[in-house]
């Protein structure tokens, strides 16, 4: 099991871009959650097995349809062993879903 990171910037908010990758990640077999981030990028954490994982990393380099990807950070992180995969809301003060 190996867990990943993602912070995605671009035009990734206002597209499906959450709901999208729990769909991704679910099909994958991962477990993890995905959320906005004030600064209009999306963030997302994604854990289990390595080609699951490579699978959901793989179509964030571009995201749904409406989406403009212009980066894609990758950090590796300890697994959890977390189970399901969440949406997440905003953090910070008045974050929303």
């Amino acid at each position: 099991m190996i867990r990943r990171r993602l912070v995605v910037s671009g035009e990734v908010q206002g597209v499906w871009f959450r709901d999208t990758c729990r769909r991704v990640a679910t099909g994958a077999g991962v477990a993890g959650w995905v959320r906005n981030l004030p600064d209009g990028a999306v963030e997302a954490v994604v854990e289990g097995p390595p080609d699951g994982v490579a699978e959901v990393v793989a179509w964030a380099r571009h995201g749904p349809d409406r989406a403009t990807v212009e980066d894609l950070a990758l950090f590796d992180e300890q697994p959890e062993g977390l189970r399901g995969f969440e949406i997440r809301p905003t953090p910070g003060p008045g974050g929303r879903r």
